[in-house]
């Protein structure tokens, strides 16, 4: 783990959803306030609204980018956050939600389960927040794992 992904799995496990934890972990190094960082992710969370789409995760990574690199093209920054999207996948068979959860029903519901042991055992989300933690800061400071 590295600081970032410790930070990352830290504010996942107080409450935050996944984009918020990722993106917070390092938005706050790259001058946002935590509040505005958390307000900022906030919907990308559960697979964009929950709708177990495009992982929060790596959602809350395709920011870190735009927020590192305002100067950057959109290619310049598309292909980063295809370097980061490559990256994670190298531990994750997908960067889709539903399909990182193993869910096959469509999502019905917008409101988020209930933060729980028996959540926390179910989901492979702690590690999933730590991988996007490490494959934004490898891909975007040349360290990590």
């Amino acid at each position: 783990m590295s600081r970032y992904s410790d930070r990352a799995v830290q504010l996942f496990m107080e409450g935050k959803n996944c984009s918020q934890a990722v993106f917070v972990a390092f938005a706050t190094d790259l001058g946002l306030s935590e509040e505005t960082a958390l307000a900022i992710s906030i919907g990308l969370g559960g697979g964009v609204g929950r709708m177990r789409e495009v992982c929060g995760a790596v959602s809350g990574s395709a920011m870190v980018v735009g927020l590192k690199y305002p100067e950057l093209s959109k290619a310049e920054v598309y292909e980063k956050v295809r370097l980061i999207a490559d990256e994670f996948k190298k531990t994750n068979p997908s960067i889709v939600c539903k399909e990182l959860l193993g869910l096959s029903k469509p999502e019905t519901s917008s409101v988020p389960e209930a933060r729980t042991q028996e959540y926390y055992q179910k989901r492979p989300c702690i590690k999933i927040v730590e991988d996007a933690a490490l494959a934004t800061e490898k891909i975007l400071f040349g360290e990590a794992k």
